[in-house]
């Protein structure tokens, strides 16, 4: 194989099943809805914003592990997400169990990380959202250590724009004192506030061809996001330490962050 080959492969989008609200995703959702309701007695606020059919995306603030569970559990109907791939992918009992799980929680697995590989999630999403599913992003890009809200990327605008998919906003409070960063197990003494916006048609700013209308349209579901959770506003990107001199290079150069 040669190294043009063994780079697009590694690169080739996961398979997205299971898209529908199959078997597993069923039982998981039955299972798994009302006992975390009973365990954790979320609030749960605005569920009649979220459209009952159809395309749609939640997009919520990142604070914590859970976040990705708490989200289908509030929902009204299936929602499905992105997890790493390497949660599908490992061996013996405790790999089982983590497949297992994640499948029935409706995640579908991806490679992470820039370039391609971001460009295939973007994909992914499309899919789905093409097939009139429910789908939760995180406009962050990865969870926020600090409590702070940070300044939402494109990415989630642009599938906005370029599938005419409504986007309601999710605004999530107490996840990170349940499974704070770093923590193995919840904690069973805090409780989560998950609050669905009103829908928001970003087709108002422009085409998805447009830089302009993606951020424009980022920024008024960050707004939104924001009036939901109450976090202080980072005001910056949050993204990791520059490694090298290339990345640091990088970071002062307009580009737009996807």
């Amino acid at each position: 194989m040669t190294s043009e080959q063994s780079d697009e492969s590694e690169h080739e989008p996961e398979p997205h099943t299971p898209r529908h609200a199959g078997f597993k995703y069923a039982v998981g959702r039955m299972v798994a809805g009302p006992l975390a309701r009973l365990v954790y007695r979320p609030r749960i606020e605005g569920r009649e914003n979220v459209p009952k059919t159809g395309a749609v995306i939640l997009a919520s603030n990142h604070l914590s592990f859970i976040d990705s569970m708490a989200i289908p559990v509030a929902a009204p109907r299936p929602v499905h997400f992105l997890a790493k791939a390497s949660y599908f992918e490992g061996t013996g009992l405790r790999g089982a169990l983590s497949r297992e799980f994640f499948t029935s929680v409706g995640a579908i697995p991806v490679r992470r990380g820039g370039g391609q590989a971001a460009l295939d999630a973007l994909d992914q999403q499309r899919q789905l959202l093409e097939e009139g599913l429910a789908v939760a992003l995180y406009p962050e890009g990865t969870r926020s250590t600090d409590g702070r809200l940070y300044k939402g990327r494109t990415g989630v605008a642009f599938l906005a724009l370029q599938t005419g998919a409504p986007v309601v906003p999710v605004g999530l409070i107490g996840t990170d004192r349940v499974m704070p960063v770093g923590a193995k197990t919840p904690s069973l003494k805090e409780r989560v506030t998950v609050r669905f916006g009103e829908p928001i048609d970003v087709s108002t700013h422009g085409p998805a061809s447009s830089g302009k209308a993606r951020r424009l349209a980022t920024d008024e579901i960050m707004a939104a996001i924001h009036e939901l959770s109450g976090q202080e506003l980072a005001g910056v990107y949050n993204e990791p330490p520059a490694q090298n001199p290339i990345d640091k290079i990088k970071r002062v150069l307009p580009h737009e962050r996807r």
